[in-house]
């Protein structure tokens, strides 16, 4: 009960690989220096955001106030049904005032009212034709965004798509991001039919992997499709779904998990050619933050 009223309350924890409590990283030296140029890109965001009645997503909208870079909204932005009415009440009045720099993905909540709320409010930033998946480009990263409610499969519509745009332009580093997770310590846990969405993406050597969908931060080592560590092919996986909605318990310890924290929040990661950083930044008051560096395949 009482971890429970301390998640409810914005409350955060770190975690070791171990799963034991540690002390959260503070101080500049733990901070990622977040620059922009000819030679980088910023991607910033999170999922699970527009919640009418949490104080979440004002909190997290006033720190992409002060943060440069392409918004990526990872899905369940308004609750509960994702309707033309919640959009307007829940997060037209928050993220909403980023929604010119905004390039979202669906979630499960947008499908309860058949996503049409969702595809009308972002229009052309969400995607042509309606399907909400599409790619583009930040600094020298290709971004692709992909939509987790509609089918995945390598024979799928959004599939063969997927194939197509990945196998163009091979040596290019690549960010993929999504609502509903392959990996999930948290309440939610694995989605298991996203793995030939990772089978697509580990053969074209994705390097980012981005989520939504459980309601915490969550960042794991670079693996396989199984589940295997692979420091040398292995995707990296954050789940960011620390938008603004009530926050989420850890009820499960996946392998890799690496660090974990429920506490409102926005990643910011800085895109560089052949490698990127990240940096969990938390809404003010709440201590959990992350930070690294990683090469590209």
């Amino acid at each position: 009960m009482a971890a429970a009223l301390a998640l409810t309350l914005g409350w955060a924890m770190a975690c070791s690989d171990g799963g034991s409590p540690v002390a959260p990283s503070t101080g500049p030296s733990a901070l990622v220096a977040i620059t922009s140029g000819a030679s980088s890109g910023i991607l910033v965001g999170a999922g699970d955001i527009g919640h009418c009645g949490s104080p979440g997503s004002a909190a997290t909208a006033r720190l992409l106030d002060d943060i440069q870079g392409t918004i990526i909204a990872l899905g369940d932005n308004a609750y509960f049904s994702g309707t033309a009415e919640e959009f307007t009440n829940c997060y037209e009045p928050t993220w909403g005032r980023h929604r010119s720099r905004t390039r979202p993905v669906p979630g499960n909540h947008e499908y309860v009212s058949g996503a049409a709320g969702y595809f009308a409010y972002f229009g052309d930033r969400a995607g042509p034709h309606a399907t909400g998946y599409y790619s583009y480009t930040v600094g020298p990263w290709r971004v692709v965004a992909l939509n987790s409610e509609l089918p995945t499969g390598p024979e799928s519509p959004q599939g063969r798509w997927l194939r197509g745009e990945l196998g163009a332009g091979r040596d290019v580093c690549t960010a993929v991001y999504w609502h509903r997770p392959l990996f999930s310590s948290g309440r939610n846990g694995n989605n298991p039919d996203m793995r030939d969405l990772w089978r697509t993406l580990y053969e074209f050597d994705v390097d980012l992997v981005i989520n939504g969908h459980d309601h915490t931060y969550e960042r794991f080592a670079p693996q396989d499709p199984e589940g295997r560590l692979d420091p040398a092919r292995g995707i990296r996986q954050f789940v960011v779904g620390t938008g603004g909605a009530q926050l989420y318990e850890f009820p499960r310890m996946q392998p890799n998990s690496e660090v974990r924290g429920a506490a409102w929040g926005v990643a910011i990661f800085t895109l560089t050619a052949g490698g990127y950083q990240w940096e969990f930044r938390p809404v003010a008051g709440t201590s959990f933050t992350d930070a690294g560096s990683g090469y590209c395949h």
